[in-house]
């Protein structure tokens, strides 16, 4: 076999005395700071390792194609190696869905000008790759399992009744070359299906994190409203003691006031008493101790979060919701007891009291993201296949 490489660029790499190509046009590239980079520049290499191979068992006449396939590989690696203007900022979906999609593209042109011997062997993981991402009812994957029967190759979901003889090599080899762009185009749409498949968990994941920014945003818009005027809204209760009421907030409470039938100009109002016992740290305090419950809440919920090979963190962004959620939570679960909407707990008698509800609310965000967690798994599920999606989306 001759020895030829082809390097990124679609040019042979520059040897040495002895006629052995230099480290440098050798290497694998990286490291980069991201896993998904990582798995770039390895696939990258591989493909291109591959081409270098099958170059001189057939693909010299179709030299377009190894161009191709050397600018989707350098497309590729740019992605991978591209350094983020803000480390601080999520991965973006651009660069992944590059180099996805340029790995995709050079597959698929690999496979072009691969002999008949190299497809063969690769129409196993082929039929296991389109199976996974292409509903049973997709015409391209109906015609792709019909030829890898056609090829002798077993089908889990299709089983041949009976025995039936094998074909031959030679029959085998020159099947594939006859079918070599049905194969092609199915595996391409696979992988075209698996891409949109990663772009809905982005998508998700980018709704996850607007909605964690927004109840952010409005919990701390909580918090300033009760720093500037604490009697604007306050998280205080008047309960009764033998005809005399307290007024009793977060972080205190007032002397007793008399309510009794005698008025007069010195007897208090309740709503003054009120606004002297409401203090400004009242509202942060309950959302404070809600964003602890929330957090006790998401770590426990991390036993029902399944690990994800995705590179968007999908798990981390569920459980960031979790904690401004139950800071609000927290705040509108008092504002209703204060409103009397639950009977009989309308007038709390102690400022732990108080701490204890906004501690049960906090944590009762759980029974409103659960419901996002179960989508979330739902999503993910769809991206571990499209029978799995299927039959998700019919439970």
């Amino acid at each position: 076999m001759t020895d030829i490489t082809i390097t990124a660029n679609g040019t042979r790499p520059s040897r040495d005395a002895g006629g052995r190509a230099r480290p440098a046009d050798l290497e694998v590239g990286g490291p980069v700071s991201t896993a998904w980079g990582e798995g770039t520049l390895t696939r990258a290499k591989e493909l291109e390792s591959l081409l270098a191979w099958l170059w001189p068992n057939g693909a010299g006449d179709k030299d377009p194609l190894a161009k191709a396939i050397a600018e989707h590989l350098e497309a590729a690696r740019q992605a991978a190696r591209h350094r983020k203007q803000r480390p601080w900022r999520p991965v973006s979906g651009s660069l992944v869905e590059r180099a996805i999609s340029n790995l995709d593209a050079a597959e698929a042109d690999l496979l072009q000008v691969a002999p008949a011997d190299y497809l063969l062997g690769q129409v196993p993981s082929c039929l296991n790759h389109v199976q996974r991402h292409l509903d049973r009812q997709d015409p391209r994957r109906q015609e792709f399992e019909r030829i890898a029967r056609k090829l002798g190759v077993a089908d889990p979901d299709n089983q041949r009744p009976g025995k039936v003889e094998e074909p031959t090599q030679a029959e085998k080899l020159a099947a594939v070359d006859e079918e070599r762009g049905k194969i092609v185009s199915a595996v391409r749409a696979a992988s075209s299906a698996a891409l949109r498949e990663q772009l809905r968990v982005r998508s998700f994941r980018n709704v996850l994190i607007a909605t964690t920014v927004v109840m952010t945003l409005l919990a701390i818009g909580i918090a300033v409203m009760g720093l500037l005027n604490p009697a604007r809204i306050p998280m205080c209760f008047q309960p009764e003691r033998s005809g005399q009421t307290v007024v009793v907030c977060p972080t205190g409470q007032s002397a007793l006031v008399d309510t009794g039938q005698q008025a007069g100009p010195a007897q208090p109002d309740v709503d003054d008493v009120v606004k002297h016992t409401a203090a400004p740290w009242d509202l942060f305090t309950i959302e404070a101790v809600g964003l602890i419950a929330a957090a006790v809440a998401a770590a426990a919920a991390i036993r029902g979060i399944r690990g994800s090979s995705e590179p968007y963190g999908l798990p981390v962004a569920l459980a960031a919701l979790k904690l401004p959620t139950g800071a609000v939570t927290a705040f509108l679960g008092l504002v209703l007891m204060r409103g009397q909407f639950v009977p009989g707990l309308s007038a709390l008698d102690t400022p732990a009291q108080i701490l204890a509800w906004a501690l049960v609310f906090g944590y009762g965000q759980q029974l409103f993201t659960r419901l996002v967690d179960q989508q979330a798994h739902t999503v993910l599920g769809g991206v571990r296949g499209a029978d799995k999606r299927a039959a998700a989306a019919g439970s």
